[in-house]
């Protein structure tokens, strides 16, 4: 059973072999962005699966803002470079959750923050509670944030 880190290192083995550099410059960025990871706190440790998946999560996420910030500045190259990135990252990330799926568990989870009784603004916190471990992995804050404001008003 291999790691996803060794997945990732294997990904980019095959990259640099194959001469292409956007995926092995993202692969080596998110490498390192891991490597800091393990070694941020005060000892060293190696990150299990889901660790991993967290970081790159955040690259992820990091591309996407990028491209964004791109693309507003009028460098429609960088801005593509970086949505490609983006992309490619998010292969190695579990399938998003659609809205639909996400309003469902959000839903459901409403009904349960109002039968323990949490109404009105302060039932975000409770809602949020309740849905984060849920869809963990599967749909970015934003949205969950978003889906569990408007299924409270």
């Amino acid at each position: 059973m291999t790691t996803l880190k060794a997945k990732l290192q294997e990904d980019l083995t095959a990259a640099i072999r194959a001469r292409d550099e956007l995926h092995s410059s993202t692969l080596r960025l998110t490498l390192s962005a891991i490597t800091n990871a393990e070694v941020a706190g005060k000892e060293a440790r190696v990150l299990s699966d889901d660790e991993v998946l967290k970081v790159i999560t955040k690259e992820a996420k990091k591309r996407r803002e990028a491209a964004e910030a791109f693309a507003k500045g009028g460098r429609p190259e960088q801005a593509a470079r970086e949505t490609a990135e983006g992309e490619f990252l998010d292969t190695y990330l579990p399938k998003q959750l659609g809205d639909d799926e996400l309003d469902a568990i959000v839903a459901q989870a409403v009904a349960e923050a109002r039968a323990a009784g949490a109404e009105g603004p302060r039932a975000i916190g409770a809602v949020m509670k309740i849905v984060g471990p849920k869809v963990a992995g599967l749909a970015e804050g934003g949205r969950i944030a978003a889906s569990v404001k408007k299924a409270l008003t």
